[in-house]
C-alpha cells in the first residue's frame, strides 16, 4: 500500500513505523503536520491509499480525512480519549494499557477502531514506555489494521460506557494534576508523577529554592531524611528524601528561557558541592557471567557528553583487566548511544570548543575498543543508536541487535556533520565504500534485518531478549567457551596489524576531524543552527527531502522539464 506517515515530528515511533512498514514492502513517504496547506499539498502529489498519523498535535483537516482514509494510532485503550493517555496511565498506576489504531473524523479519538492491542505496564517513565511496550503495540496494531484494509473487513466503534477494557474521555494532564506533596507522598507516588511528565512536559517543582523541571527519577534504596530535602549525590543526581524513602532526580530544567535539560549536579553544581556522595544512580555498571564481562551505559536519552565518554572509558579499561574472554558492551535498555551530547555542548561557554571536546573524548574510546585484541567485543544494542552512537558501536568485532532496534548510521541532519568515531575506517569495511557513502547520504532509519543484509548487524536477537538478560549473557557465554575463540584472537590481531600498517588508525582520525574542525570552527554555521533549533526543539520549517519522497518526486519533475 501506498501509505504518508503525517507526523509532528520524526520521532521514535514514527521511525519505528517507518523501518517496519518499509520492511514489509509498504511504499511509504512522510509529511510534517507544519500547516494545513502543506498537508493538502502531501496528500495531492504522494496520493496515498492511507494516511497514517502515529504522532499528532492537532486535527486532521476534515476535506482530507473524508476523501482519504486516516489512521490514528493513539496511545491508549479502546475508548480512551485525549492529548495524555499515557501520562494519565503512569500517573495513576495503571497495570495494563493498550494502543488503538481508529479512522479519524470529526471528533477527536472517538472514530472506528481498527485495531487494538495491550500491553502491561512497567513501572518506567513515559518516555521509556513509549520507546518500548507502546512502540511494539503501535506496530501490531498498525499491521493488523492494514490486513483488515485489505482483506475489506470493518472497523468497530467502541462501547459508549466505561469498563475494564474501555476508556474514556480524559482532559490534558496538568501540572497541579501531578504536584508533589514532598512532605506526605510517598516515593511510589513520586516516581509515578515525575515519571508521567518525563520527555516532556517535566515536572514543576522547585531545588534549592529555584523553580525547575524534574526528569529522570529512581528509587534511592537506602537513603532517608527529612521528607523534601536534598540529601545525597551520585552520578550526576541528586536524591531528595521522600515520606518513605528518597528518589535520585537525574536531569532538571530550569524555568527560564532557553533553559537546557541538563543532569541534575551540573546545573545545581555549587549546591551539589556540598552534599554527600551516595552508591545508586549508575549510569555506568559492570558485572560479570563467569568468562563474560558485561559493561552497561545507560545514558539518559543516549547522549554521551565528554565527562560520561571519559567515565566510560576508565570502566572499559578496568574491564580490559578482568580475566574474561568476552566484553559485550550493552548500552541502556531505552538506548544503546547516541553520540556526543548536543545539550551539554548547547550549554558551554564556547560551543565549538566543547563540540571539539566531546568528538575527541569519544574518538578515544572508539580507539580503545578497534585496538582491544585479547577479548572478543561485542556491542550489544537493546536499544536504538544514532549517528555517533551506531559508528561507535561499529568499533566492536560484533554488533548484535535486539529485533525491533533502529539505527540511523549517518550525521547530516546534524547541519550537515561530517562524523568521527572512526567511521571512514569501519564502516566500508562492513558494507563496502559505496554501500558506505549510499547509508550516510540516504538519512533514513533502519532497522535490525536491513542491518544485517547490509552488513552492519552480525547477530538478530529476539524481542525477548530485552526482558530476559540472561539470555544474552549466555549467548556470550557460548562464544567464550567455543575452543575456536584463541585462533579467532590471533586473526584479529594480525589483522589489526596489517591494517594499522596499510592507513593508521590515527590518519582516519584526522581526516576526519580535518572535516569536523570546518563544522565546529568554520564559516558555515549549519551545525551550529541545527544542534540550537534540536535542542531548543523549534518547529521545522519543512519536511526533509529524505523522508518527504513525494517531495524529491515533485522537485525531479521541475528539473526534467526545466
Amino acid at each position: 500500500m501506498r501509505i504518508l506517515l503525517l507526523v509532528h515530528s520524526f520521532n521514535s515511533l514514527t521511525q519505528r513505523l517507518h523501518v517496519e512498514l518499509r520492511e514489509r514492502g509498504h511504499e511509504l513517504s512522510v509529511e510534517l503536520d507544519i500547516n494545513d496547506a502543506v498537508t493538502r499539498e502531501a496528500v495531492e502529489l504522494f496520493e496515498p491509499d492511507i494516511v497514517l498519523a502515529p504522532f499528532l498535535k492537532r486535527a486532521i483537516p476534515e476535506d482530507i480525512w473524508r476523501r482519504r482514509r486516516c489512521l490514528i494510532v493513539h496511545p491508549g485503550i479502546v475508548g480512551d480519549r485525549g492529548p495524555s493517555a499515557l501520562d494519565w496511565a503512569v500517573l495513576e498506576g495503571t497495570t495494563d494499557w493498550g494502543v488503538t489504531v481508529l479512522q479519524a473524523e470529526a471528533e477527536m479519538d472517538a472514530g472506528p477502531v481498527w485495531a487494538s492491542v495491550a500491553f502491561a505496564m512497567r513501572e518506567a517513565s513515559k518516555s521509556s514506555l513509549y520507546r518500548r511496550e507502546v512502540a511494539e503495540a503501535a506496530v501490531e496494531a498498525v499491521l493488523t489494521a492494514l490486513a483488515r484494509i485489505e482483506k475489506g473487513l470493518q472497523p468497530f466503534r467502541p462501547a459508549a460506557r466505561d469498563s475494564d477494557l474501555t476508556g474514556r474521555l480524559r482532559p490534558a494532564c496538568r501540572q497541579s494534576d501531578r504536584a508533589i506533596d514532598w512532605q506526605d507522598d510517598p516515593t511510589s507516588v513520586v516516581l509515578r508523577k515525575i515519571r508521567s511528565a518525563d520527555g516532556a512536559p517535566g515536572l514543576r517543582d522547585r531545588l534549592f529554592g529555584k523553580p525547575v523541571r524534574l526528569f529522570d527519577a529512581h528509587a534511592a534504596d537506602n537513603l532517608r531524611g527529612a521528607p523534601g530535602d536534598v540529601i545525597a549525590r551520585c552520578g550526576g543526581a541528586l536524591a531528595r528524601a521522600t515520606r518513605d524513602g528518597a528518589v535520585w532526580i537525574g536531569h532538571v530544567r530550569e524555568e527560564r528561557e532557553k533553559a537546557l535539560k541538563l543532569q541534575a549536579t551540573h546545573v545545581f553544581a555549587a549546591e551539589s558541592a556540598a552534599l554527600p556522595s551516595a552508591f545508586g544512580y549508575q549510569p555506568i555498571r559492570y558485572e560479570e557471567d563467569g568468562p563474560a564481562g558485561l559493561l552497561h551505559f545507560a545514558f539518559y536519552n543516549g547522549a554521551m557528553s565528554t565527562d560520561q565518554c571519559q567515565a566510560l572509558r576508565a570502566a572499559y579499561a578496568v574491564a580490559l583487566r578482568r580475566p574474561t574472554k568476552v566484553l559485550l558492551l550493552l548500552g541502556g535498555p531505552d538506548h544503546w548511544s547516541n553520540g556526543i551530547h548536543l545539550g551539554m555542548i548547547e550549554a558551554a561557554d564556547s560551543p565549538a570548543d566543547e563540540s571539539w571536546r566531546n568528538i575527541n573524548a569519544i574518538n578515544d574510546l572508539a580507539r580503545d575498543i578497534i585496538t582491544t585484541t585479547d577479548k572478543l567485543v561485542v556491542s550489544v544494542l537493546q536499544g536504538g543508536a544514532g549517528a555517533g552512537g551506531v559508528f561507535l558501536a561499529l568499533a566492536a568485532d560484533e554488533l548484535w541487535a535486539c529485533d525491533g532496534v533502529v539505527l540511523n548510521p549517518h550525521y547530516k541532519d546534524m547541519g550537515n556533520l561530517y562524523g568521527s568515531e572512526y567511521w571512514t575506517y569501519s564502516l566500508p569495511r562492513r558494507v563496502s565504500a559505496e554501500n558506505a557513502h549510499g547509508l550516510t547520504q540516504a538519512r533514513l532509519p533502519m532497522g535490525a534485518a536491513e542491518g544485517r543484509r547490509l552488513g552492519l548487524v552480525d547477530r538478530i536477537l529476539p524481542a525477548s531478549a530485552l526482558r530476559d538478560p540472561r539470555a544474552i549473557a549466555e549467548l556470550a557465554l557460548s562464544i567464550a567457551d567455543d575452543a575456536g575463540l584463541v585462533q579467532r584472537l590471533l586473526e584479529k590481531r594480525g589483522r589489526r596489524e596489517m591494517e594499522e600498517a596499510e592507513k593508521p588508525l590515527e590518519r582516519y582520525r584526522a581526516e576526519e576531524l580535518e572535516r569536523m574542525r570546518l563544522n565546529f570552527y568554520g564559516f558555515d554555521p549549519s551545525y551550529h543552527v541545527a544542534r540550537y533549533n534540536f535542542i531548543h526543539k523549534i518547529p521545522e520549517s519543512r519536511t526533509p527531502a529524505t523522508i518527504a519522497r513525494h517531495r524529491a518526486w515533485a522537485l525531479t519533475a521541475i528539473r526534467q522539464s526545466a
